[in-house]
């Protein structure tokens, strides 16, 4: 009785250890795709106009994810898309303004050319063509 024990227990753990990482590579849990903060598209960013009111900025890009209450003349618009088994992406766009007004704008997209830039570029300056009178 003694021998089939050990022999059960032996033959469990070998088995276990050796199969443990099979096992879990076959077993994959589901995982959803996780999208956060603020989506800005190309379409967004063309709308944007220099001299354009905080109201107007908000109108067509939303509400900012990020508010600095150090720097009130800045705006950080921050969003991450992770698939369930792939790798995050992050773009981050940032609105500077001057006396109230749009003046610039930095981030991963860019403003009316109408391509969209690589990820890996996070320090260019979009320029914004003035707002004309209509």
């Amino acid at each position: 009785m003694r021998s089939y024990l050990s022999a059960a227990i032996i033959a469990t753990s070998m088995l276990a250890g050796c199969s443990f990482d099979s096992i879990v590579g076959v077993v994959d849990p589901y995982r959803i795709d996780v999208r956060q903060g603020n989506y800005v598209d190309q379409d967004m960013m063309s709308q944007l106009k220099r001299g354009m009111t905080r109201e107007q900025v908000r109108f067509v890009l939303g509400s900012p994810l990020v508010v600095d209450m150090f720097r009130r003349d800045r705006w950080d618009y921050v969003y991450r898309y992770k698939q369930g088994s792939g790798e995050a992406e992050q773009r981050v766009i940032s609105v500077f303004f001057v006396d109230d007004l749009l003046d610039h704008v930095t981030g991963d997209v860019q403003g009316g050319s109408g391509e969209a830039a690589a990820p890996a570029e996070r320090s260019r300056v979009i320029e914004i063509p003035p707002a004309t009178d209509d």
